[in-house]
């Protein structure tokens, strides 16, 4: 918590007027910091050793364009001073800006499953995080504009997986690769990321001569066949863990780093949490193919090449 006697750390900045080139990137560098201006040439942060040290890399910018440059530690006369300072990090009318700009993205009678408006959202999140890392002070604006991104996010994940299934409660059971060769596994039609990473999991690992039936309604499932990713389904969602997650751990594939990795990539997508860094790409292009391709075992197809590329590229990465 920063209180009325937190240091600050302002930078004093004076560089020739003739390099037009260095003012420019060193206005940059200071604007992507989020610093406050208190005048021309004085820029203030919160103290800290990360602000400090970015205050420095830029203190060398000045001097390599032939500038002077000086960091100082700051303390706020008084509480109305304080005030002062701090006020120069509202991130307030930012935060209404996304608001305003999710509320029209939410407009009825939108069509919430073309390809653009998943994109705009993108958009909207990415612009949120860049807000959220320069606000020093976060408050109710904050907390207002991450509830209605993620009121966007949910209707968007609805949009695309209708029937998502409810968490189920108890305990994961493990489960013998050998009981499950040769079956048809049932899920909803036009899957989406939980189910063809799931189906994909599947095929690759589980059951390679698996067959995926892909259902109207879940009370359609054959009774001979394994259902996952639906209310009821063998495999479905258990406590915080999605389908796929819940698939990993039943069939003892947890050692494997790769597929934690995709896990995660899949459970930020399905029901959001922590941001993988990842993830939009993959949605990207999964969406791509979802709005291409009408039949699902085709789409299946296309989603196995997918994953199988991903995984052999986290194969081949150390974890991060």
């Amino acid at each position: 918590m920063i209180s009325d006697n937190t240091p600050w750390v302002a930078l004093v900045i004076s560089l020739p007027t003739r390099n037009a080139t260095a003012r420019m990137r060193v206005w940059r560098g200071l604007k992507a910091l989020g610093c406050g201006v208190l005048r021309d040439g004085v820029y203030l942060l919160p103290d800290s050793a990360g602000a400090t040290q970015a205050l420095q890399a830029q203190a060398l910018e000045v001097q390599r364009a032939g500038g002077s440059a000086h960091l100082i530690k700051v303390l706020a006369r008084d509480a109305q001073q304080h005030a002062t300072f701090s006020a120069l990090f509202d991130r307030t009318a930012a935060y209404a800006s996304i608001v305003a700009k999710l509320r029209h993205w939410l407009t009825p009678r939108k069509d919430l499953r073309n390809a653009g408006r998943a994109r705009e959202l993108s958009r909207l999140r990415r612009q949120f995080a860049n807000v959220a890392a320069q606000d020093f002070f976060p408050g109710r604006a904050r907390a207002q504009a991450e509830a209605a991104l993620a009121d966007a996010e949910r209707a968007l994940a609805r949009a695309l997986s209708p029937d998502e299934p409810q968490p189920a409660t108890g305990d994961i059971k493990p489960a013998r690769r050998g009981d499950y060769r040769g079956h048809v596994w049932a899920t909803r039609k036009r899957p989406w990321v939980d189910r063809l990473a799931s189906a994909w999991l599947i095929k690759r690992f589980i059951d390679p001569k698996a067959k995926f039936a892909w259902l109207e309604r879940p009370r359609d499932c054959p009774s001979r066949a394994v259902g996952f990713d639906f209310d009821g389904a063998q495999f479905t969602h258990i406590g915080g863990r999605v389908t796929f997650e819940v698939l990993v751990a039943s069939f003892a594939l947890e050692a494997d780093p790769a597929l934690a990795r995709i896990g995660a990539i899949v459970h930020y997508l399905d029901t959001g949490g922590i941001p993988v860094a990842e993830a939009d790409g993959l949605k990207s292009i999964l969406q791509g193919a979802r709005n291409r391709i009408a039949d699902d075992d085709k789409l299946l197809a296309e989603a196995h090449k997918i994953f199988d590329n991903l995984y052999a590229a986290f194969r081949e990465e150390p974890s991060p």
